[in-house]
């Protein structure tokens, strides 16, 4: 007993002074945060105000209904209570049946099995089923209310976990045992590192930032840097057949997120899967900017999109080129087309657009941080930093999927003290960047509030831009459960859009796995081929075929119908520096 006491006391002995030294160094972190900003911590008092008014006006119309709520969740308590007691007092307590779906939160035993975190369990799903109730019987004035209300309610109910709390975590809990707590030092450990690299903000990470290194195992497919402006690198990749089709293609992704998304690895990169097709793939890798590019809008990036097609052709020494353009980079590239269309710029082929927002009518999941109260806080975030900083950008992602992107990963790192995975799509998630404050402003007010693309129109450079000035033959991916870009707005965005030559195709799965879908993992299927842009999303899928596999070499089949005949493989010439350049590997300040 001595024999094995005496190491288990000087673990102990460690684990308190490096807890000691971890609690210092956890405050001091905690005091380089500046100075908070509510407008972007929460929904403003406008909502609670709605949501007060609307209780009030149920109870003051229809007491007897409020009141039967009451009655009916003290009631579950108490009942639930008796139950666990008698069966207590037996010494069998059994867990009673779930009546909602599975959830994985809930999968150890001992959520079944043993009183405790059975009774817990359960009067966790008797309070989140109460609160749902309320949430839904409140007579709320509109939809954007409604929308807000179910999404605070959510996030109080995802909040309030039991698996998010150490006492009642069997996980958790089991685990400190068998480490002699060792897990819960390893999760402070965790948790200082992630408070100290985000500046104070308690941002969990998701993947192992080690276990990649941009350029070496990941985002490695040959190429050089070509062309490199104060906004962007542009790189042209190193062909892998003899031919290549006559008309570049040029690729223009989010700048939320860096390019290589589309060249994690080999086996799932489109990059290298499109130059074994034949294609001479261009990609912009855009600059993670610093304040000194406070001033930097939407025109800036137009006026980038024309300056690369510029390149490119310049390069390739063609008239015309293609283009795809990613999530806010399609939103982009077509207001570039419309203004090209006014212009009388014909030098784009066909364009692609890649799970592409352009009408904004319905703001779906995005409905909370798109009113007036969150915008206001974050133009006050611009003022103060001229930027919308990638930490607040990816907060606010990460709350849309609370249980998998925040509760999830902090359970796994805090309480069992796990290093985070080394999973390429995660640590690209992780990889974020800031955006120019202008920019994030006028994308904000003049297209996601006010629509203006798709209504009345958005003035820039000179111009007045409609959806349906995009009058290239077009080709446009969306993701059948994408939370980012709901497929049926994106949709109804190429709807409106004035091309002759519209073709639609909806991959499953979501907004990156969905797109980042090679055909060798034989794993989502696609809809493709309707013909119905005239009614609505429903009759366009109705009037297509379901296909197995990934979309991408449908895509493939449409892309070379519009690349030209086969010439001799261009070389990448004049290097700057090898891919994946140097702006890829710039963290946000």
């Amino acid at each position: 007993m001595l024999a094995g006491g005496a190491p288990t006391a000087r673990r102990l002995a460690e684990n308190i002074e490096r807890i000691e030294a971890l609690g210092h160094r956890l405050v001091s972190a905690l005091g380089s945060r500046g100075l908070p900003n509510p407008g972007v911590e929460s929904p403003g008092p406008d909502l609670m105000m709605t949501a007060a008014n609307a209780w009030m006006k149920a109870l003051a119309e229809q007491p007897a209904r409020v009141i039967e709520q009451q009655v009916n969740y003290w009631g579950e308590t108490l009942k639930h209570y008796t139950r666990a007691q008698m069966a207590l007092a037996r010494g069998s307590l059994t867990a009673p049946e779930d009546e909602g779906p599975d959830d994985k939160r809930f999968k150890h035993p001992l959520w079944q099995t043993h009183p405790y975190f059975n009774f817990v369990k359960k009067q966790y799903q008797i309070n989140a089923r109460a609160l749902l109730d309320a949430a839904n019987e409140l007579d709320l004035p509109d939809q954007v209310a409604r929308r807000r209300v179910d999404w605070l309610t959510q996030q109080v109910i995802d909040m309030m976990a039991p698996t998010n709390f150490l006492a009642t975590n069997p996980d958790a809990l089991e685990k400190a045992v068998e480490t002699e707590g060792q897990s819960l030092v390893q999760g402070l450990e965790n948790l200082v590192r992630d408070v100290e690299q985000n500046g104070g903000e308690m941002l969990v990470s998701l993947a192992d930032r080690g276990a990649f290194t941009v350029g070496e195992n990941i985002g490695t497919a040959e190429g050089s840097v070509v062309h490199r402006t104060p906004l962007y690198e542009l790189i042209q990749y190193k062909p892998t057949t003899d031919q290549v089709h006559a008309v570049p293609l040029l690729i223009f992704p989010p700048w939320i997120n860096k390019f290589y998304i589309l060249d994690l690895k080999p086996q799932n990169s489109l990059i290298r899967w499109l130059l074994e097709q034949g294609h001479t793939v261009f990609i912009v890798s855009w600059k993670n900017p610093d304040q000194s590019y406070a001033d930097k809008g939407m025109e800036d990036y137009i006026d980038a999109f024309m300056d690369a097609m510029d390149k490119v052709l310049a390069v390739t020494d063609q008239p015309k080129l293609n283009v795809v353009g990613y999530c806010i980079a399609g939103t982009t590239l077509s207001l570039t087309l419309a203004l090209m269309k006014h212009r009388g710029d014909q030098r784009v082929n066909a364009a692609t657009l890649f799970t592409t927002l352009t009408d904004f009518s319905d703001q779906g999941e995005f409905t909370t941080f798109l009113q007036d109260d969150f915008v206001s806080g974050i133009t006050e975030e611009v003022e103060r930093h001229g930027l919308l900083r990638a930490p607040l950008m990816a907060r606010t992602m990460s709350f849309l999927r609370a249980n998998d992107l925040v509760w999830g990963p902090a359970i796994r790192s805090y309480m069992l003290g796990e290093t985070p995975p080394a999973f390429d799509l995660l640590f690209w998630n992780g990889d974020s960047t800031n955006l120019p404050g202008r920019m994030a402003m006028q994308y904000l007010r003049l297209l996601c509030q006010q629509n203006k693309f798709a209504e009345d129109g958005i003035e820039l450079m000179g111009e007045r831009l409609h959806l349906s000035d995009v009058q290239v033959p077009l080709c446009a991916v969306a993701c059948e459960t994408d939370h980012i870009a709901p497929w049926k707005d994106c949709w109804r965005g190429v709807a409106a859009m004035g091309s002759k030559e519209k073709n639609f195709i909806l991959s499953q799965s979501g907004h990156i796995a969905g797109i980042v879908n090679p055909p060798s993992k034989k794993k989502y299927g696609h809809y493709a081929g309707g013909t119905d842009f005239d009614t609505d999303y429903e009759a366009w899928r109705e009037s297509g075929d379901f296909f197995e596999g990934s979309w991408w070499p449908r895509w493939g089949e449409w892309l070379a119908e519009r690349a030209g005949s086969m010439v001799p493989a261009r070389e990448p010439r004049d290097e700057i520096v090898p891919a994946p350049g140097t702006y890829v590997h710039e963290r946000p300040v």
